[in-house]
């Protein structure tokens, strides 16, 4: 009987627990809401395609050639288009007019057939062979259709019907109307605003009831457009061309940039974005997307990167009270213009454009947000000269991290001047098997003198933060782009000294059909200074196999890392290096050794406590001494068996 107790007590214990977890995993009314209006958009697209295979199946009958059709009488004609697209059949034909919008940063072509935007020019800029900077053009690089279906069950996509333009508030305005019956219309609105990126986009309908289907909510689009090839390098700019999205409420996220992708998506966006690595296009929802599919498809055409296609939702009022609204921004990537468009707005609903513009990972964006971008934009208003701005940029660089980079030096003239010292040590101890005496008496003379091996790598694992951010940053700064420098016509991208139209296995891949000029200098450079660096700091210590290789290997790869890259970048790097060599040649001239030698005699005769580090350190070492010698009797043992 207690056994069927505690098992009864046991079930409503384990009920209790899965009413307790179901109540907290509860979705919010926002979570709920959102899934029902993905159920009910998947429901309509299904509805819509089994409506397009009827009016498939009804239509697989012998149909008059077109030749015949001519021939046909206008009113037999205006009858079968009543019949296919019943309330929609007057928008089936028409001319395609083009209707031009422009302001001092754009010029827009708006077409009737669709009534969508056909073209989009930026006017202050080129591209990198000077032509005019188009995002696109024509119905083969952009699309946009609302997918209708009327109270007849037909389905109709707006791409294939005729708007008929009206004139809007002002020149840089105007409206596209689809018409379907003299009470009955749906108007796409377009405007622009003075000296701006932003393009007003709104849609209405009025008197659509008893058109559209009674079950219209929502309004299912699907919007493509083709990333076309803007800049020098296209295997770079393939690199950082993508499609963004932003959740309503939540982070920036892009589709892989690094090859074909797609995403399916039931919360709510905010924006969806086709970036080029310095120019977007972003459709911004006043309200939000749902039900959202994401595509990224790679190209293989020579003027086109990749193609993005939406396919998404948003909220209807068939009743025409409140129009549906958005924005597009079509424009560059300027961090801190973009940053603009969220002056004034609450956190909540900031929309956060500037992660377009791709700083580094978490960890990473700090640097470039907070301290290289500022001081980039306060030198960019002073001096004009991007070269100039790099080069005050390392300077500041490595004033900041000049207590550092002494400490560097100072240890290197430390363990130089020991170095007598750690060869006799060496020649005491000259075998394998007193390794770890020899480690440990040249561990306890650094110690005793005030050395350590390690504070010389400190600056060094401090500038990598930094170098990485700009690693991040140089080749995607839109300050740079088509900025001159000495041989370098743009320091956004490569800037090179030798080419080659054919292929070479492996350097082609990895080098291009190209070298940069000041990637060479900087792998030069590096190559010399490497030498020079090892020869300095040698301590007289043995060497681990291959370090030597190692030292010269990584110049190398340098190489093969920045000749593709910005020349902006390599400049820096370039500068950097050489800031280093003369700090090193200037603290060997004014360091006096032979007294610094006295200084650390005369640590050794003080009592010197152990920093946490050594002591860590020494302990590592005794436990492996102590693993060798055990290791040492169980061979000898095994020996004296056999």
């Amino acid at each position: 009987m207690s056994g069927d107790k505690n098992t009864v007590i046991g079930f409503i214990l384990i009920g209790l627990v899965l009413f307790v977890f179901t109540w907290l995993n509860r979705p919010d009314p926002a979570q709920v809401e959102a899934q029902q209006r993905y159920r009910d958009s998947l429901a309509r697209v299904e509805h819509a395609r089994q409506l397009v295979e009827e009016k498939a199946a009804s239509t697989e009958q012998p149909t008059l050639s077109s030749d015949v059709q001519a021939d046909l009488p206008d009113s037999v004609r205006a009858a079968q288009r009543v019949q296919t697209y019943g309330v929609f059949a007057q928008a089936t034909e028409g001319t395609e007019e083009f209707v031009t919008l422009e302001n001092e940063k754009m010029e827009l072509k708006i077409t009737s057939k669709g009534g969508r935007i056909y073209s989009a020019r930026l006017k202050e800029y080129r591209t990198f062979d000077g032509r005019p900077l188009i995002l696109f053009d024509g119905v083969d690089e952009s699309s946009f259709a609302l997918t209708l279906v009327s109270a007849t069950n037909r389905v109709i996509n707006t791409d294939e019907l005729y708007f008929t333009p009206l004139a809007g508030e002002d020149s840089r305005s105007v409206v596209m109307r689809l018409v379907m019956g003299e009470e009955n219309y749906m108007d796409f609105r377009y405007s622009l605003t003075p000296d701006d990126y932003m393009v007003r986009f709104s849609i209405q309908g009025t008197g659509l009831n008893g058109i559209l289907s009674p079950n219209t909510n929502s309004l299912d689009i699907r919007w493509s457009q083709k990333a076309r090839q803007l800049e020098q390098g296209r295997k770079y700019e393939n690199q950082y061309t993508g499609l963004y999205y932003k959740y309503a409420s939540d982070d920036v996220e892009s589709l892989n940039a690094g090859k074909d992708d797609e995403e399916q998506i039931s919360n709510r966006l905010k924006w969806i974005g086709s970036k080029n690595k310095f120019f977007s296009t972003v459709w911004i929802a006043d309200d939000s997307f749902f039900a959202t599919r994401l595509q990224s498809k790679q190209l293989t055409e020579s003027d086109y990167l990749k193609e993005f296609t939406a396919t998404t939702s948003v909220a209807f009022d068939l009743t025409s009270r409140e129009p549906v609204s958005f924005r597009y921004y079509i424009g560059p990537n300027d961090y801190q213009l973009l940053r603009t468009y969220d002056k004034g707005l609450p956190s909540g609903s900031a929309l956060e454009l500037d992660n377009l513009v791709p700083l580094g990972m978490k960890f990473l964006r700090p640097i470039n947000q907070y301290f290289i971008v500022p001081v980039f934009d306060f030198l960019g208003k002073h001096i004009s000269n991007y070269g100039v701005i790099i080069f005050l940029l390392t300077l500041i660089v490595n004033i900041i991290l000049f207590p550092l980079t002494y400490k560097s030096l100072l240890s290197s003239a430390k363990m130089r001047v020991l170095r007598p010292q750690v060869e006799e040590i060496s020649a005491k101890y000259p075998k394998q098997e007193q390794a770890m005496e020899r480690q440990k008496a040249t561990m306890n003379l650094y110690s005793r003198a005030g050395a350590s091996p390690m504070s010389g790598c400190l600056p060094m694992l401090l500038k990598m933060p930094i170098l990485f951010a700009l690693y991040q940053l140089f080749p995607t700064s839109f300050e740079l782009r088509q900025k001159s420098f000495l041989w370098a016509k743009d320091l956004s991208t490569f800037d090179p000294v030798i080419t080659w139209d054919f292929h070479i296995p492996f350097i082609s891949s990895m080098l291009g059909n190209h070298l940069s000029l000041f990637c060479l200098l900087v792998t030069v450079v590096n190559l010399v200074y490497s030498k020079f660096s090892m020869d300095m700091t040698n301590t007289g210590q043995q060497q681990m196999p291959g370090m030597k290789m190692m030292m010269y290997f990584m110049p190398l790869m340098m190489l093969f890392f920045f000749n593709q890259s910005s020349s902006g970048l390599s400049y820096y790097f370039l500068v950097s290096m050489l800031i280093t060599i003369g700090l090193t040649f200037s603290f060997r001239f004014f360091v006096n050794e032979k007294k610094l030698l006295l200084q650390l005699e005369e640590n050794k005769k003080k009592p010197r406590k152990k920093s946490g580090f050594m002591q860590r350190l020494e302990e590592a070492q005794r436990m492996q001494q102590e693993q060798l010698r055990k290791q040492k009797q169980q061979r000898t043992g095994q020996q004296r068996r056999r």
